[in-house]
């Protein structure tokens, strides 16, 4: 696609923040909006830990999505951290989008986002996902409800899976965002670096693969990244827990755990860098990591100070 900058022509830019609950969809209806997986997907909630901008063109318009964590009420320093960040992306994007999951329609989570909404100036819109699985008269009686409760430009309902209404809504935001020079290249989706990315990949397997508390106190860092001469590329990561106990998990009997983990990390990798990948996974203890300011900043979060 040409760069209309260099072109005649009127071009629209604009940030966009995905705001809602946790489990709401926001990083799912971002990979469809982009066309491509820049965020990290998983069934257990408080997954997305950083503002994740996602890039997508749509005519003249370059939009850049911010997909902020889950908003809910924080319990240690790190869901803090994330809360935080959440609003401050809110409060900073030229539009906000509030995901509402239709299912569990204006829950207490939803309901105290939709209160907080008064004091985020940027024009804000209503995105009712999960649409396939709810019926109609549902959807129109949960979109008059929340449009009563805030002040919204529009309304959409979308089903960020099958990616139903998702084009509508991405047409609208390309319409409304201010006009300006594109910040990034056209052919680029994501500002996040690639090591990051192939990082976040492996804590999602993490998620897939342990069903308990562990994936959130443990982290991923891409150590080395090294082209070899065919192409292919050697990837070591370090996978950091707080304590033994959970090291021995992530290692699993045997070894079992951590090879599946690097498998399916490697196989979805590959696909991304478009060679073939060699992985190479670590588990290291790192006591106290989430008290680390160090490590917060390295997830783009801003460490509370109490």
């Amino acid at each position: 696609m040409a760069d209309p900058n260099t072109q005649d022509g009127k071009t629209n830019c604009g940030f966009v923040a995905l705001i809602g609950a946790p489990n709401a969809g926001k990083s799912t209806l971002l990979n469809a909006l982009v066309g491509s997986k820049v965020s990290i997907i998983s069934h257990k909630v408080q997954t997305t830990r950083a503002l994740i901008r996602g890039i997508a063109i749509q005519e003249q318009s370059q939009l850049i999505f911010v997909d902020t964590p889950g908003i809910f009420s924080p319990r240690r320093r790190l869901d803090r951290a994330m809360v935080t960040t959440a609003w401050s992306g809110a409060h900073e994007a030229d539009l906000v989008g509030v995901i509402i999951d239709a299912r569990k329609g204006l829950d207490e989570e939803a309901e105290d986002i939709l209160r907080r909404l008064v004091d985020v100036k940027a024009p804000k819109l209503l995105v009712l996902n999960k649409i396939d699985v709810v019926a109609k008269e549902v959807l129109l009686s949960l979109a008059n409800e929340a449009n009563k409760a805030a002040k919204f430009e529009a309304t959409f309902m979308v089903s960020a899976l099958t990616g139903d209404g998702v084009t509508d809504l991405k047409i609208w935001l390309a319409q409304h965002v201010p006009p300006g020079p594109w910040l990034y290249p056209p052919d680029q989706m994501s500002d996040a670096p690639i090591r990051q990315l192939a990082a976040e990949i492996t804590r999602e397997k993490l998620f897939e693969r342990l069903h308990q508390e562990l994936p959130y106190h443990s982290t991923v860092e891409t150590e080395a990244w090294k082209e070899l001469r065919k192409g292919d590329i050697r990837i070591e990561q370090t996978i950091y827990v707080e304590r033994e106990s959970q090291r021995k998990i992530v290692l699993g009997k045997g070894g079992q755990t951590i090879k599946a983990i690097g498998e399916a990390a490697r196989k979805e990798i590959a696909k991304i860098v478009e060679a073939k990948v060699h992985l190479f996974l670590f588990v290291k203890v790192r006591e106290g990591w989430g008290d680390d300011p160090e490590r917060y900043r390295a997830m783009g979060l801003e460490f509370p100070k109490d």
